[in-house]
């Protein structure tokens, strides 16, 4: 008789000390040391091509306008380096940031309870698309695509297609606007990024959950066959997503002074562009937070620079779209070179 094995989580062919292992943390690496040194070409080109563009006001704002895009493509490096794709995140914020305001101005909630209410419902829709991608097997685009639209419809439907505005009385504008550093002009909403950034990082990097994400992303049936339970492991995933959808929402109605329900659309995008940005492969397996924080400056910054050099709108859309092309084909000759 042979003796009974023991399933082990799964292992790049050559061992995780090997070549190919290895070979994978530096073109890690060199990705973001790349997307870093992209960044600062960027800053530095705008820096000379407006004398407004290293005002003290003005790279504050740059910090601000990259919280949203940035916790929004903090849940879904989650997914991505999993494999998936979620496309509800955007109009999901909008719903949370709907269930925020319902929460503390409708029902007179404690500001705290209601904050936390808008991210566990966010953790919610999170739960529904991972359950819809896991059990009912559909494909995460579809499964993301159609609570895309049905958070769309509920924050329309929940709010009555109007905002709601937030009491100046409860604090709440103060999440996000206000600044705990004494004497200086600095929002709490890019500190919130920061700590929520360090947190996504030492869950991937450093825990249980993390490696499974890696490696239900780099061959989900391998893991499978290892003995893990990948269905559960992807469900919080999406939930995780899901959290940061309402730790966004908050953020965003908290800087708005209310929650707009027909906000949304659109940051998915952008999300997913800092994501893939950043040098998170899509076809799972590979990336990291450091290049998402990366990959979402990138996008304010161009965003930013570009309205203050008076380039038209739709040029600033042509541009960020070169910009995705490059990195996605970077990917790809990544993808080649490690092969």
């Amino acid at each position: 008789m042979t003796a009974p094995t023991t399933a082990t989580a799964p292992q790049r062919p050559d061992g995780p000390a090997g070549p190919g292992a290895v070979r994978a943390t530096l073109t890690g690496r060199f990705q973001q040391m790349l997307a870093f040194a992209s960044l600062i070409a960027i800053f530095v080109f705008f820096a000379f091509a407006s004398p407004h563009f290293l005002n003290y006001s003005n790279v504050t704002s740059m910090l601000f306008s990259t919280v949203v895009i940035g916790t929004l493509a903090l849940g879904v490096t989650f997914v991505i380096v999993a494999g998936g794709i979620d496309l509800s995140v955007g109009t999901g914020m909008a719903l949370t940031a709907v269930m925020s305001g319902v929460f503390i101005t409708d029902m007179g909630l404690p500001v705290v309870v209601g904050v936390l209410g808008a991210i566990l419902f966010g953790g919610l829709i999170g739960l529904v698309n991972g359950v819809n991608v896991t059990f009912l097997k559909l494909p995460p685009f579809i499964a993301t695509l159609a609570m895309m639209l049905v958070a769309q419809g509920l924050a329309l439907v929940i709010s009555g297609s109007a905002p709601i505005y937030f009491a100046d009385d409860t604090g709440y504008t103060e999440i996000s606007t206000g600044s705990i550093i004494p004497g200086a002009d600095f929002p709490n909403a890019v500190l919130i990024l920061a700590a929520a950034a360090i947190l996504a990082g030492i869950v991937l990097n450093r825990t249980l959950l993390g490696r499974y994400t890696y490696a239900i992303g780099s061959n989900e049936e391998a893991t499978s066959l290892s003995g893990i339970d990948v269905r559960k492991w992807k469900i919080v995933v999406y939930v995780i997503s899901g959290l940061f959808i309402g730790l966004a929402g908050v953020l965003i109605s908290a800087r708005l002074g209310s929650a707009q329900p027909a906000t949304g659309m659109g940051y998915e995008l952008q999300a997913i562009a800092a994501v893939v940005i950043g040098g998170t492969s899509l076809s799972g397996g590979k990336g990291s937070i450091v290049g998402t924080v990366i990959g979402a400056l990138i996008i304010s910054v161009l965003n930013n620079g570009l309205q203050i050099t008076a380039v038209p709108q739709e040029w600033q859309n042509v541009i960020l779209g070169c910009v995705i092309v490059a990195a996605v084909y970077a990917d790809m000759a990544r993808k080649r070179t490690a092969a």
